[in-house]
């Protein structure tokens, strides 16, 4: 649970009164674009970072106040896997578990366990270095779930990944929800956090700006939309203002396209309707049609822009907060709470 998470970096707010919860067993996607400040509290709820202001539990733990329990009790998989090369896939698993103070038998059994469970018996004895992007990742999951913690940090874990990779990633993510790990799941990609998280909270410049389940935040720009295609992009206000008695909240140009989008109650007859208003007001189109909308024109009509457009510097973070000195003190921090 975060309360009020501010985090600074000397004139760039990362993060700013950041609220959310995750519930038992469940999972919740935190969704941005890069920058937006997601790196930055998934590193204060694993105790890499301490807030300027605000409160961190895990399990009820303060974060802040009791860091060495509530390492004992979290998992963390990072943006790049953070596998040893030059181990097989059974002795990345094997080291962790000893580090871990398993006992030999012990660590050997969980690394077998896990190698079957994340499908990699069959490259469990191949150097590390031979695995594919998607192996790597689902060995680095593995890895963070040696010591079975009671909540998993997964901070943007399908980056880099091919796309069929990458829906392989979904696969493991939905069994581990449903075999009851609770999850944070960061991500900037709108599809991820609409087939994975149970709950989303859409974060913008350092800021919670929505949150809600995927439907909860459709709805808030209308379940279905009209997209009118433009002759000409100069005629998209005239559109939006001509079209406004029929939308639930007012339409918006797509930036860079000569496309229209009004959220619509019902369908029922719209596009006859919206082609007779366009032919009245002497609106040229080349295309009208409907759609359902998607998390993508939710994140658009919250901040005016597409995903893809937003950056600061909250998660470029090359300094003391890297990816990769966060996955080694992450590492350092598990080992640390275990010793």
């Amino acid at each position: 649970m975060a309360q009020g998470l501010s985090k600074r970096f000397g004139e760039t707010e990362a993060l700013v009164g950041v609220d959310f919860e995750i519930q038992r067993g469940k999972v919740l996607g935190l969704l941005g674009p890069n920058g937006a400040g997601k790196t930055t509290a998934v590193r204060i709820l694993c105790t890499l970072l301490e807030p300027d202001a605000g409160r961190a539990l895990i399990d009820g733990i303060d974060v802040i106040a009791e860091p060495r329990r509530a390492r004992a009790r979290i998992g963390l998989t990072g943006q790049f896997a953070a596998v040893e090369e030059r181990l097989t896939g059974f002795e990345n698993l094997q080291h962790v578990g000893r580090l871990f103070h398993l006992r030999t038998s012990e660590a050997r059994r969980r690394a077998r366990e896990l190698l079957e469970r994340f499908d990699l018996e069959e490259v469990g004895d191949r150097v590390a270095k031979t695995y594919s992007g998607g192996m790597r990742r689902r060995l680095d999951i593995a890895m963070s779930l040696i010591g079975r913690p009671s909540v998993l940090f997964l901070d943007e874990p399908t980056t880099g990944l091919d796309p069929r990779s990458r829906l392989g990633m979904w696969d493991v993510i939905e069994e581990l929800g449903r075999g009851g790990t609770t999850t944070l799941l960061t991500t900037q990609y709108l599809d991820e956090a609409d087939r994975l998280a149970d709950e989303i909270v859409v974060i913008d410049h350092g800021k919670a700006i929505a949150r809600g389940t995927a439907d909860d935040l459709k709805r808030r720009v209308g379940g279905e939309l009209v997209e009118v295609v433009l002759a000409d992009p100069a005629d998209a206000g005239r559109v939006i203002d001509l079209l406004e008695h029929r939308a639930l909240a007012r339409g918006q140009a797509v930036p860079g396209t000569s496309v229209v989008t009004i959220p619509v109650e019902d369908l029922t007859g719209i596009v006859p309707a919206v082609v007779r208003d366009l032919d009245a007001g002497g609106i040229r189109v080349l295309d009208v049609g409907t759609r359902r909308s998607t998390l993508d024109d939710v994140f658009f009509a919250l901040t005016g822009r597409p995903a893809e457009d937003g950056q600061s510097a909250g998660d470029s973070e090359d300094g003391p907060g890297s990816e990769a000195a966060q996955l080694a003190a992450s590492h350092q921090a598990q080992l640390e709470a275990r010793s």
